[in-house]
């Protein structure tokens, strides 16, 4: 049997740790990410880093976790029925950027493995990720770079995926409440076994190695554009919807506050500062306008067929 390889999972996870955080160190140039390690009384245990009051970044935060359990909370088993009586580990990367400059796009990126068990009986496992982009001034240039670095690690695994977690992605990061999307997409996927475990650890790690191939760019053409009170403002505001998304659509918090996992770890999503205005509409034709108007469109195709 393809039974899977976990110590592989676990080591790469870390590693895309170290090397992702080295980055963003690099291009703050400032501050550095405070290592915080913790252990779960069920078992397991992770690496919290969280870089905050950067001279780019204000708060970056990039979890690895790998928990352990005999149970699953009673809403993953009641989704997952299949699974109930297994043990079961769930092992990840995580990260969620808020830049300083209103021009550097907000971003999230995650690899997970996931993996139950039971005595006589075939593991049940699969691998999930995804990245996201979440800007507040839009950019074409920059969602287009986005997105061809998404399309392109895909094509490898064949001509559907990319329009496929393109669109998963799409439909998940959306708030319901609002009607509105979070951000301008990237990929998402979940599930993911089919092929066996080589292949499909081949594509996570391509979505995690591809994370700052596509962010890195950005950050580094926006990050001297100037701004003010006014984008400051509308920045703050923008990163409600962020807030409302995570607390209440985004299942990776709700499995982690539900599992007993580190509430400051899984909170590390949430921005530093931000603030919410009754009722707000931007002014008609202004920049803020322009981000509901040409980039927050559901399901928008950014690149060529």
């Amino acid at each position: 049997m393809n039974y899977p390889d976990i110590d592989r999972v676990k080591a790469f996870f870390q590693s895309l740790q170290d090397n992702i955080c080295q980055k963003i160190t690099e291009l703050d140039g400032k501050e550095t990410f405070l290592e915080q390690t913790w252990e779960r009384v069920e078992g397991g245990g992770g690496r919290s880093r969280v870089l905050t009051q950067g001279v780019i970044f204000e708060q970056a935060g990039v979890n690895f976790s790998h928990i352990k359990g005999l149970q699953l909370p009673a809403s993953a088993s009641a989704h997952r029925p299949e699974l109930a009586g297994r043990r079961y580990q769930a092992m990840g990367v995580s990260l969620v950027i808020h830049p300083l400059n209103p021009y550097i796009p907000t971003t999230h990126a995650n690899v997970r493995f996931f993996i139950a068990e039971k005595e006589g009986c075939d593991p049940i496992w699969w691998f999930g990720g995804g990245f996201d982009l979440t800007p507040f001034y839009g950019f074409i240039d920059d969602v287009k770079h986005w997105h061809t670095v998404a399309r392109d690690l895909c094509t490898t695994y064949g001509a559907d995926i990319y329009p496929k977690y393109k669109h998963w992605c799409d439909e998940y990061f959306f708030l319901k409440h609002r009607n509105e999307p979070r951000g301008v997409g990237g990929l998402f996927y979940d599930d993911l076994n089919q092929g066996g475990f080589e292949s499909c650890f081949n594509f996570t790690r391509d979505v995690g190695n591809g994370f700052l191939q596509a962010y890195v760019p950005i950050v580094e053409k926006r990050r001297d554009h100037p701004w003010g009170e006014r984008e400051r403002q509308f920045q703050l505001y923008r990163r409600g919807r962020y807030v409302e998304f995570n607390l209440v659509w985004d299942r990776g918090t709700l499995f982690g506050l539900q599992s007993g996992g580190r509430t400051e770890s899984i909170l590390m999503s949430m921005p530093p500062l931000v603030r919410w205005e009754y009722d707000y509409h931007p002014e008609p034709n202004s920049e803020e306008s322009k981000l509901y108007t040409e980039y927050l469109v559901s399901g928008k195709e950014w690149l060529p067929k």
